[in-house]
């Protein structure tokens, strides 16, 4: 559902409901990529599996790109991709190593 631009926003009040909008679509958004954070553990093998630098190198590179061609300050997108990726790491780690742990250490 697309909502007002910035310019049209007449009153503070115009301005909260669309970042409130705003915030709704990006839990959402944030919920559907934990999602598939939530499979990406379930089909490796050990918890070393979950940080892998290239990788996120390669996410934090395209965000970064993408901000820039949206007039977003890519400093603020890098930051904000570092705190969820390190977020979802650990997550992917505790989970492996709980796996691990309830299959006497033989993998998921």
């Amino acid at each position: 559902m697309s909502g007002r631009k910035p310019l049209e926003c007449t009153d503070m009040t115009e301005v909260r409901a669309e970042i409130d909008r705003i915030d709704a679509a990006l839990v959402d958004l944030i919920a559907e990529r934990f999602g598939f954070v939530d499979r990406a553990w379930q089909l490796k093998s050990n918890p070393g599996e979950a940080h892998v630098p290239w990788r996120i190198q390669q996410v934090i590179d395209k965000v970064k790109a993408r901000a820039t061609e949206k007039g977003l300050p890519p400093e603020l997108t890098e930051a904000l991709w570092r705190q969820m990726i390190g977020w979802f790491v650990q997550y992917e780690e505790e989970k492996l190593r709980r796996s691990l742990e309830g299959n006497g250490g033989k993998g998921a």
